[in-house]
């Protein structure tokens, strides 16, 4: 089942080609997608899934939007 995928700022690396329509398996969590595709955890500050704040224990569906977001720094 097709999701989207965005990895925004520094996460962009690891943006995938076909992240319009990224293949997941029923039930896949975002921490399992994540190990799945090499993007370490911790990297990761938000996840916005269909436009809400989620834990990485969340798993996805059908058509769902996903945007993963570093933690930002400067002073």
């Amino acid at each position: 089942m097709p999701i989207n995928l965005k990895c925004y700022a520094t996460l962009a690396t690891h943006q995938p080609e076909n992240a319009a329509a990224l293949s997941v398996k029923p039930g896949e969590t975002i921490r399992e997608l994540l190990s799945r595709r090499g993007i370490p955890e911790k990297d990761v500050a938000i996840f916005m899934l269909n436009g809400r704040s989620v834990e990485p224990t969340t798993p996805l569906k059908d058509g769902d939007r996903l945007g993963l977001f570093p933690a930002v720094g400067g002073g």
